[in-house]
This record gives C-alpha cells, sequence and structure tokens, in this order.
C-alpha cells in the first residue's frame, strides 16, 4: 500500500488506511531510534526544506533529525532571514525553492490554506506543518501514534481536548482523524474560544472541563496561543487556571488508565499543574520522540509515492 498524493496537507485527506500505514510505518522507525541506529539511507540523495513563517521548536526540529537521520540534504528558512522580508511572494518562494530540485517542502505559514495553495504550484511534496487555524497533521499523526502505543487501540476511545480550542489546529486535525476511528472526542474551554457550531466537526462540546474528561482514555491540554489572540478572551491567567486548567481533581474524572497529552510548548500552571505535567500519566516528553518517529515514517512513504509516480512517467 502507498500513500495516495505526493503531499501531505491534512488529516482530512488522508483514510483510515493511510493514517494506519503512516503509523505501522512510524513504529518501525522508533525501534531505530530507540536502538541508535539513527542514521539510515532512506533519504540519501534527496533533499528536504523548512519553510516557516511562523515559530516553532519542535516541529521543526523533529522534520530536520528526521531528514538528516535518514540521509537526506537539508535547508531551512525562516522569515526574518529571507528574501520575504524583501516583499517576495510566497508563491514565488516556493518556486525558487523548487527550482533548486528541491525534493520536499516542510512549510508552516500563518494563513490558512497556504499549502494546498503551494501543493498543486511545485514538483516537490509539500508537508503541511502547520497552516493559520486549519490543521498540524504531523502533529496529529504522533498523537495518535502515542495514543495507540499507550491504550493499544485507536478504535472506540473517548478523548478530551481541553483549552483554546478556536485558535487550535491541533484539535481540528485530531477530530478529523478521531472520528475516521470511531472515537468520541469532547472538547471545552471559554466559551470565548470555542467556535461557534463547533458540533459540526463531530466534537461532542462541554459545558466544564470535569464533563469532558468523564470517563476519557486521553485528556489533552492546549497551549494558550496569546499571539493569536487581539483580544481578552478569558479575564486572567489565574482565572482560566482556576476553571479550565487539568489537574489532579479534573484526573479523577477520567480513566484510571488515562493519558495526559499536550502538544507543546506548554505554559506551567496555565493549561495543567506541574505535578501532573511530570507524573506517570504524563506522556508529553514522549509525544516529542515519536514525533521524529512519525516525521520520518512520512518523509519515508512520500519519497515511496514519489518513486513509483516517476516511474508510471
Amino acid at each position: 500500500m502507498q500513500l495516495k498524493s505526493k503531499d501531505l496537507l491534512g488529516m482530512q485527506q488522508l483514510d483510515k488506511e493511510e493514517i494506519e500505514l503512516i503509523l505501522n510505518t512510524a513504529q518501525g522507525m522508533k525501534q531505530a531510534l530507540l536502538i541508535g541506529h539513527k542514521k539510515t539511507t532512506h533519504l540519501q540523495g534527496k533533499s528536504v526544506v523548512t519553510l516557516f513563517y511562523e515559530n516553532s521548536t519542535r516541529t521543526r526540529l523533529s522534520f530536520e533529525m528526521a531528514a538528516k537521520y535518514m540521509g537526506a540534504a537539508t535547508g531551512n528558512i525562516a522569515v526574518s532571514g529571507s528574501s520575504i522580508n524583501k516583499g517576495e511572494t510566497l508563491l514565488d518562494t516556493a518556486v525558487t525553492i523548487d527550482h533548486m530540485a528541491t525534493d520536499f517542502i516542510i512549510m508552516r505559514h500563518p494563513s490558512s490554506g497556504a499549502p494546498f495553495y503551494i501543493a498543486d504550484r511545485v514538483n516537490a511534496s509539500v508537508i503541511n506543518a502547520g497552516d493559520g487555524m486549519d490543521e498540524h497533521p504531523t502533529q496529529c499523526l504522533l498523537d495518535l501514534f502515542t495514543m495507540k502505543e499507550q491504550l493499544g487501540t485507536l478504535s472506540g476511545l473517548k478523548v478530551a481536548i481541553i483549552g483554546d480550542i478556536a485558535h487550535s489546529r491541533v484539535a481540528r486535525s485530531n477530530i478529523w482523524a478521531l472520528n475516521k476511528f470511531n472515537s468520541e472526542v469532547r472538547v471545552a474551554g471559554p466559551a470565548s474560544m470555542m467556535p461557534v457550531e463547533f458540533e459540526k466537526t463531530g466534537a461532542i462540546v462541554c459545558n466544564d472541563v470535569k464533563e469532558a474528561c468523564e470517563g476519557c482514555d486521553v485528556v489533552m491540554g492546549l497551549r494558550l496561543q496569546l499571539e493569536r489572540m487581539h483580544s481578552a478572551l478569558f479575564p486572567s491567567v489565574n482565572e482560566y487556571a482556576r476553571f479550565y486548567g487539568i489537574n489532579d481533581e479534573v484526573m479523577a474524572c477520567a480513566q484510571p488508565h488515562a493519558i495526559v497529552m499536550h502538544p507543546g510548548p506548554y505554559n506551567h500552571g496555565m493549561e495543567m499543574t506541574s505535578n501532573l505535567r511530570y507524573s506517570d500519566q504524563s506522556f508529553i516528553d514522549e509525544q516529542v520522540t515519536n514525533g521524529v518517529a512519525c516525521r520520518m515514517a512520512v518523509l519515508y512513504l512520500l519519497n515511496v509515492r514519489r518513486n513509483s509516480m516517476a516511474a508510471d512517467q
């Protein structure tokens, strides 16, 4: 089985079988990482460029490490040090990168849909590393991998996602994906951070955090994306933590085996208590390792797809 597209743009575009293929491939990649076999030839002779219009630590670095572990040549472009600051358009930048015989463009952009716009206009494979408030597919894949690894399945789970839902592309990607596995996703957060008619995504909108976490297998906190907020959407950080922070009392509502997750970066004491973040229930650090494995899997499978397309021409 192969991926159907040369690009990875969103979880809505992947079917259940493709998701399972990526997760199964990531399992092998993680084993290689754990035994210290961090240099393969899967992408020997290939080139990978990260094009980030927004800040990133985990996503950008894990993609770069994944590419290097598999033998690819890598480059990175940040807005502050490029012709973007001189007024170059997104399309011109992407086409310029493409004409350098680049095989993969990994792109983060503040505008929703930007990777989709570029993907049809370049020969390189475009990987969405987060577009506006739309999706973050590789974060979702590592989240799914973590859930399956710790709980044994993705089917029939109850997953609570707590916090800044309105600005969260992580929440959207997880909802789209978990719907494909018939898992139940509940969301809770301040009313000012809950999009109108969010039930249409398939998620269950809850009135408070405890209601959302009742009987859940997974409790996921979200970062308060203050950089996307142009007005005060909650009274204060202390009040937010009091009513929407995840703590031991909230976790008591979940299943005893429930795991705690967070996409990072994590604001101590805001989205959840520090003791919970570092508890045995927390798999936040494991998510980081799984992110490298899942991004290795994505690059590997897209390369297989590219090779197949080249052979058909």
